[in-house]
């Protein structure tokens, strides 16, 4: 496969230097423009104000890019010209010569196969609310199962089945750590109100557990840092709640199933909080990027 990793993660990389993975559906699917490439540049310029190497990714014309020029990013942030790609994707795309975002299982994939270790995002896919009838779960979980990188994430979207989520990861031998706290976060919400087995308290903690993970020498499975968004920008809990509840059902009433129902839902929850979800999608991401920042600096100084 031709990856194309750009001369500035290359070179981090072979130095030592810091990298941090982004994924790119947040910029081509989740934001409206010209907002999208404004907040593309923004992640970026944060990594780099601490010293660490941005690695947006994405595929254009069937090569996989690693880490994005201000071309790339605009050809990105451009909706028309982007399709979605998870990991099972990716040789389609490849194959046919197609352009796309990547998801987290797509990300991950590809920042591990260029040797990156940590990643940030916003909200990880899991196990879909009425599991029990039709078994719809996301390929995150599966990616990550195998795979030996760190997802600096607000828990998993509120919308999914969070408890089962949970016991998912716990089957898949997925190691799952609250930063500085014992609950897991709720994406938009600060807690989810289920607690974590971990707890980790410091970015050198954080790298302490990647080292920890390759000393063991068992299966490639990721370390998931769950990072809550701060309570002051969560989404009101009650509002959450509510419109969450109207959004399920509106979806039950369109006949909505599968990968429609998460893009529904979501813009769902854009539509009903006049916008304040996507807010606190946002200052989760903001912080998942600033903490994996240090997290990356931390393991790059082993």
């Amino acid at each position: 496969m031709d990856l194309r990793i750009s001369d500035e993660v290359r070179q981090a990389l072979t130095d030592g230097t810091p990298v941090v993975a982004l994924e790119s559906t947040i910029i081509s699917h989740g934001l409206p423009q010209p907002r999208n490439l404004e907040v593309a540049r923004e992640f970026e310029e944060t990594l780099r104000g601490s010293g660490v190497v941005p690695a947006t990714i994405a595929v254009f014309d069937g090569a996989p890019h690693i880490g994005l020029d201000e071309a790339g990013l605009e050809r990105l942030a451009d909706p028309q010209r982007m399709r979605k790609f998870g990991f099972r994707d990716l040789a389609l795309a490849v194959a046919t010569g197609a352009s796309g975002a990547t998801t987290v299982s797509g990300t991950a994939h590809l920042a591990a196969l260029a040797g990156i270790r940590v990643f940030a995002t916003g909200g990880l896919g899991g196990v879909h609310r009425g599991w029990t009838t039709d078994q719809d779960e996301s390929a995150d979980l599966q990616l990550l199962s195998r795979t030996r990188i760190t997802v600096i994430c607000a828990g998993v979207k509120s919308i999914l089945d969070v408890p089962a989520t949970l016991q998912r990861l716990e089957t898949l031998n997925i190691s799952v750590a609250g930063y500085r706290t014992g609950e897991f976060p709720g994406f938009y919400l600060s807690t989810s109100g289920l607690p974590v087995d971990w707890t980790l308290d410091s970015p050198e903690q954080c790298a302490a557990v990647m080292r920890g993970q390759d000393a063991v020498e068992g299966p490639r499975t990721a370390l998931i840092v769950a990072n809550p968004v701060a309570p002051e920008q969560q989404l009101d809990p009650a509002l959450h709640d509510r419109v969450l509840a109207e959004g399920l059902a509106a979806a039950d009433s369109a006949g909505v199933k599968g990968q429609a129902v998460t893009p529904f839902l979501l813009k769902y929850l854009v539509d009903a909080t006049d916008g304040a979800s996507l807010e606190a999608n946002l200052a989760a991401v903001r912080g998942n990027v600033a903490l994996a920042a240090r997290i990356a600096t931390a393991w790059s100084a082993r």
